[in-house]
């Protein structure tokens, strides 16, 4: 029996992707909870697992693997037990990973950005300047670094929250055109995919925000996918059965003390184009 290890943060949406992807598998695994904020990431023995100090880590009978859209990807090829998520067709592997790069090249970022300045800022407002200072230097990512310290400074008047809105836009805008080319109810078509699974902690975050509706509003497709992504079972028992009471009504709390800001930047987008 094949032993699956999984280093995991509750409310991290790239652990997030990982455990909806174990549920829609069958697969049972063993989580370890690593604490970001008191930067058990930067444990020396974490890193000896996952270089980079980030989750999720997967631990497939004593193998790290790294990197939540790869870890996906090995879980799914890894376990060929039905359904299968990665499509068996060439071309509609390469519309899946299509999605795996919206994510990974603009919505992770974004999904930071947004979260950061809605609720984690103030969560490092309220730390003594010392662990402040710390949580900073263990970003370990320059970029990262300056992302965070402009969202800190500036909450939603810094660039990178513009650009986190734009990624959004970009994503949903495409994700509309492509439910409506396929027919839905998913992405490619009948069934879910790791291209379902990559965008649903996404969309999650910025439902429990309550920003999500400024991006869906006006796209009946969105709507209907993230309706029937919510009905999913795997999605309920990866993501939204281990979300605690009190990470949800922190997001709802903070989420929109932001709305306003994050609203005229998107009616500035889309104005532009």
């Amino acid at each position: 029996m094949s032993e699956l290890v999984l280093y995991d943060f509750g409310n991290s949406v790239c652990c997030q992707k990982v455990r909806i992807t174990l549920c829609a598998k069958g697969l049972e695994w063993r989580a370890i909870p690593v604490n970001l904020f008191t930067a058990e990431q930067y444990d020396p023995k974490y890193l000896k697992l996952n270089p980079k100090g980030v989750v999720p880590t997967l631990v497939h009978d004593g193998k790290p693997v790294i990197e939540s859209t790869l870890i996906c990807e090995y879980i799914d090829q890894t376990f060929p037990q039905p359904p299968k998520l990665i499509p068996s067709d060439p071309w509609q592997q390469s519309k899946m990973r299509l999605w795996s790069k919206f994510v990974d090249e603009g919505l992770f970022d974004g999904a930071t950005e947004l979260s950061f300045s809605a609720m984690f800022r103030e969560r490092m407002r309220t730390m003594p300047e010392e662990i402040r200072r710390k949580r900073f230097r263990n970003v370990g990512d320059p970029r990262r670094t300056d992302r965070f310290k402009s969202t800190y400074e500036l909450g939603v008047e810094s660039p990178f929250v513009v650009h986190a809105v734009a990624a959004y836009e970009r994503a949903f805008k495409h994700l509309e055109e492509a439910l409506g080319e396929s027919g839905g109810p998913w992405i490619l078509g009948t069934d879910p995919s790791l291209a379902d699974i990559n965008l649903m902690p996404f969309a999650a975050r910025l439902d429990y925000l309550g920003l999500l509706d400024l991006w869906t509003g006006s796209r009946p497709n969105v709507q209907r996918w993230w309706a029937q992504a919510q009905a999913w079972p795997s999605f309920k028992t990866g993501l939204y059965d281990l979300i605690t009471e009190h990470e949800l009504c922190e997001m709802r709390t903070h989420g929109p003390k932001i709305r306003d800001g994050i609203s005229t930047h998107l009616a500035a987008l889309r104005s532009a184009n």
